[in-house]
């Protein structure tokens, strides 16, 4: 099939229909990808698999027990990753928001509040003053959050002083940083629970990396005991040895969660996760080719050679007229994916072995075929000459 008649078979709807599972499927590769569960996602592709393959070969026994595990299988998935689900549903939620936001402008932060951040982070540590600074990244954080007292202040050195004074109500709290802005102070994150990495660390520690663990989140830690900057983001907790360190990392994350625009935007289109992108379009071209053209009814002439049943020693040789004759079945395309003419065979049982010329009807029931998927549909020609030699006693 060229590619020419590819697409005039496919059709319009066709390939809108393979586009748009190209790009859930691309979409479910990149959410696999960034919640670090690619094994998940290759174990689900090696059923998927077995799967389509007892179905092809006709393994009843294997597909029946697959089918009959589906519902299980779907509902530990959702509990497995409830988490990361809701997330997935709420940025298709908040997708068309986003845009707009971009068109508005980059939620991004300027030199003077980068250089707010690194001053105040610097006098709190020189002064051994605990803190703990959220910015918000691309994820929403609002369901993270437990108590906390909304503000919505311009971010200012003496705001984020005064907040964490020791003697103010919300210093043990979070101050959570949003659009350049502080958005709610004194909120308390979840605390994460892998002591490998926390050490001997205190609760802002684990609560830094508690939200890392759940969100792109960037969040900078003062410790009150050593006076040391931290920060903690993608699940990991670092130290920061200086301001520069710290005024790069700021750099850094706004980067990533606000990038400038692309001189070349489709150049970093296909650059960005093309290998998700070929193993999206691919997977959705094999579902399209399986499910949907798959599907359809077609219909397959073989030649097959006449075949007898077993015949008695007086019958030295038999000839027929035509030596083969054309069978043809109709069914789903899928179903002719593996068939070949030597799955099927034509075997005469009504000769008369008592006369030497005689003409004989081939019945529905003379050919055979191993695919229960296809129905036989007419034998040419119905009738043939049969001449049988019989060796005189």
């Amino acid at each position: 099939m060229g590619v020419l008649s590819f697409l005039k078979e496919m059709g319009v709807s066709g390939l809108i229909d393979i586009l748009f599972m190209t790009l859930v499927v691309y979409s479910i590769l990149v959410w696999f990808k960034k919640t670090k569960a690619a094994f998940v996602l290759t174990g689900i592709f090696i059923v998927a698999l077995i799967y389509l393959l007892s179905r092809q070969f006709n393994l009843y026994l294997t597909s029946t027990i697959f089918e009959g595990f589906f519902a299980v299988f779907l509902i530990a998935l959702v509990v497995i990753f409830q988490e990361e689900l809701r997330h997935f549903f709420e940025q298709i939620a908040l997708f068309g928001l986003k845009r707009r936001l971009k068109i508005r402008g980059r939620e991004r932060i300027t030199r003077p509040e980068t250089e707010v951040l690194v001053r105040t982070i610097m006098d709190l540590s020189r002064e051994s003053i605990g803190a703990l600074i959220v910015i918000r990244g691309k994820d929403l954080i609002l369901r993270h959050l437990e108590g906390g007292v909304e503000l919505d202040g311009k971010l200012s050195e003496p705001i984020l002083k005064s907040i964490f004074d020791p003697h103010s109500a919300g210093h043990d709290g979070a101050v959570i940083v949003e659009k350049n802005r502080i958005s709610q102070i004194g909120s308390h994150l979840p605390l994460s629970k892998n002591m490998k990495k926390l050490g001997q660390s205190g609760t802002r520690h684990a609560a830094a990396l508690g939200l890392s663990e759940l969100s792109d989140a960037l969040c900078l830690i003062v410790s009150e005991e050593r006076g040391s900057i931290s920060y903690a983001n993608k699940a990991e907790i670092k130290e920061i040895e200086d301001a520069n360190a710290l005024s790069r990392l700021l750099e850094k994350f706004y980067k990533v969660i606000a990038p400038e625009e692309e001189k070349k935007p489709w150049q970093h289109f296909f650059k960005k996760n093309y290998r998700e992108k070929v193993i999206a379009l691919v997977m959705s071209l094999a579902l399209w080719f399986v499910l949907v053209d798959g599907s359809k009814l077609v219909y397959k002439t073989y030649e097959i050679p006449v075949e007898y049943a077993k015949l008695p020693k007086s019958v030295t040789e038999v000839k027929t007229d035509p030596e083969v004759v054309e069978v043809s079945f109709s069914g789903p395309r899928r179903s002719f994916y593996f068939a070949n003419a030597n799955t099927i065979h034509l075997i005469l049982r009504t000769l008369d072995v008592r006369k030497e010329k005689q003409s004989v009807f081939i019945s529905n029931s003379d050919v055979t075929f191993s695919n229960k998927k296809v129905v036989l549909e007419n034998v040419e020609p119905r009738r043939i000459n049969v001449e049988i030699d019989i060796k005189e006693e």
